[in-house]
């Protein structure tokens, strides 16, 4: 397994140390889900990514920034982080729990 599975306050912590590292620079988010529920909500500088725009994300995305990836719930994401980390991603993490658990994040 290439990527780290991580929950919504360990996300929450990583955008913060990226913040604060390298500010303004966050990490690199990534929404995989369809394209009706990415207009409904999506967390903040999220990139819907999709087949038709994912070799262009890839070429065009640093490698070596934190890559978070979420889906509905989690199990999609997994896969995808896996994907993108074999791609060459060095810190690669799909949110466990998803957009529904950043959504209800307390």
């Amino acid at each position: 397994m290439n990527f780290k599975r991580i929950s919504v306050g360990e996300a929450q912590r990583i955008m913060e140390d990226v913040a604060a590292k390298n500010p303004p620079q966050t990490p690199q988010i990534v929404d995989i889900r369809d394209d009706q529920s990415y207009a409904s909500g999506h967390m903040a500088m999220a990139i819907h990514l999709h087949n038709t725009n994912l070799q262009e994300f890839i070429q065009n995305a640093e490698f070596d920034v934190p890559l978070l990836v979420y889906c509905y719930h989690g199990p999609m994401s997994q896969s995808a982080a896996a994907y993108l980390a074999e791609q060459g991603f060095t810190q690669t993490y799909s949110l466990d729990g998803g957009y529904e658990a950043w959504k209800n994040r307390q």
